[in-house]
């Protein structure tokens, strides 16, 4: 493939890996990014500074060599749900089969080991440089610093990583036969802090995911290397109750004691993050083409941003790079490349959104319903027995990168019809677990 001088725009966690893709094939790659470079300087808290690192996004960084290191310096696995009702009490329900886990890791450090992999690579990194114009038909761009002085950059090909508000789609959005749509979810998030122990312990299970599922609305933690966990609390941004309704810290501290007590009484520092957390909100974007002109193009959230509730976004994301890897090496025509690029993954892009608001449901509603319980302990005890006639929609999506979204979303569809009838059987909660089920199993499995 001839290299070509490639401008991405956006340093976050997929242009930061799609820099290295490219650079390890020969390009000369540079990067923009509107925000000061995050390695000098804080972080803000309370801004998704945790994300589930799974097998997809795994699979994309195992091909640029980093998943080992990832794993080994970074990531907690987290081998099951567990749920708290509000008296304190506890349910579990594993991730997959045995040794299966999604990882807790960093936003900002798997961002940081990111762009100083990509440095290694030769890329250059260009901060505080925020996107002002594109040429779409040559790819040309300026970009501005603080100070509003421009850099004309010219490029064979640009990239716009620049997130769910992409600078690079707004351009492309005032161009012909554009599709596009924002669709903010009624519910926002706000993280809170449950700190490590005085003697530097987990005060909750380490290697799971623990959520307190309350009907409309939930509290998720996750755990972090120094023994913390990040929770986010996910709730309505109005009505009662919502964010809108608790507009002071003795109401939301009133509200926690009643919902969420057990939790409350691990956050020391509850009154204070409350009142400095934003409540910030949750935005689905959805758009088509994906590429101009052969020269342009979007990835990441800057085509296809989806709410949290799956984990997929950063490892859909990487899964674009990943993909479009793989197309650079059957093809060396940029037309054909970005063109097969965005038909293979818009359908995925569309799948995992719809799945995430699915799994939103679920996780709120569901992950302490009896039935909704018993119908995944049947599916895992069926899927342990027969994996080759039965893979849980979870597992599709969070361990199965060979399948790809749509896939996972159009059979999972089947699979509930089937579940249907299973869960119809009579007294199915005392004979789940017997022959008479597993041989109705079998029997629906072949209509898959």
């Amino acid at each position: 493939m001839e290299a070509k001088k490639i401008t991405i725009a956006g340093a976050g966690l997929v242009g930061s890996l799609l820099s290295v893709y490219l650079a390890k094939r020969g390009h000369k790659v540079s990067i923009y990014e509107r925000r000061p470079d995050a390695r000098k300087n804080t972080i803000d808290g309370g801004r998704s500074i945790n994300l589930a690192l799974s097998d997809r996004g795994l699979q994309a960084l195992a091909k640029v060599g980093l998943e080992e290191r990832v794993l080994a310096e970074m990531a907690i696995p987290m081998y099951r749900r567990v749920m708290h009702d509000k008296a304190g009490n506890l349910t579990f329900q594993p991730y997959g089969k045995e040794g299966q886990a999604i990882n807790s890791v960093s936003r900002a450090g798997l961002n940081m080991l990111l762009m100083e992999e990509a440095e290694k690579h030769g890329v250059e990194l260009h901060f505080s440089q925020a996107c002002a114009a594109v040429n779409l038909e040559n790819a040309d761009a300026t970009f501005v610093n603080r100070e509003g002085q421009k850099a004309h950059v010219n490029s064979d090909l640009l990239f716009g990583a620049d997130g769910a508000f992409s600078a690079v789609r707004g351009i492309m959005q005032k161009t012909d036969r554009f599709s596009y749509s924002q669709e903010y979810i009624d519910h926002g998030y706000k993280e809170l802090e449950i700190p490590a122990g005085t003697d530097g312990s987990f005060l909750l299970e380490k290697n799971a995911l623990h959520i307190w599922p309350r009907g409309n609305y939930m509290l998720i933690a996750l755990p972090n290397p120094d023994a913390s966990f990040t929770c986010t609390l996910f709730f309505p941004m109005e009505g009662d109750p919502s964010f809108e309704s608790l507009d002071s810290v003795a109401k939301a501290r009133s509200f926690f004691e009643e919902q969420f007590p057990d939790a409350l009484a691990l956050m020391p520092n509850f009154d204070k993050e409350w009142e400095e957390n934003p409540d910030s909100s949750l935005v689905i974007i959805r758009c088509y083409p994906w590429t101009r002109n052969g020269k342009v193009a979007l990835i990441g959230d800057a085509s296809h941003a989806i709410v949290p509730f799956y984990g997929q976004g950063m490892n859909s994301g990487f899964e674009d790079c990943f993909v479009l890897d793989r197309l650079m090496g059957e093809g060396s025509d940029w037309d054909q490349i970005l063109s097969a690029y965005e038909k293979e993954r818009k359908p995925d892009g569309d799948a995992i959104a719809d799945l995430a608001m699915r799994n939103f449901v679920e996780m709120r509603d569901l992950t302490g319903d009896a039935d909704f319980l018993l119908r995944k302990k049947i599916e895992g005890r069926f899927s342990s027995k027969h994996p080759d006639k039965w893979t849980p929609l979870y597992s599709l999506v969070t361990f199965s990168p060979q399948v790809r979204y749509s896939e996972a979303q159009a059979l999972g569809r089947r699979q509930d019809d089937l579940m249907a009838e299973i869960m119809a059987m009579p007294n199915i909660h005392e004979v789940w677990d017997s022959a008479e089920v597993e041989a109705k199993m079998l029997e629906l499995a072949q209509r898959l």
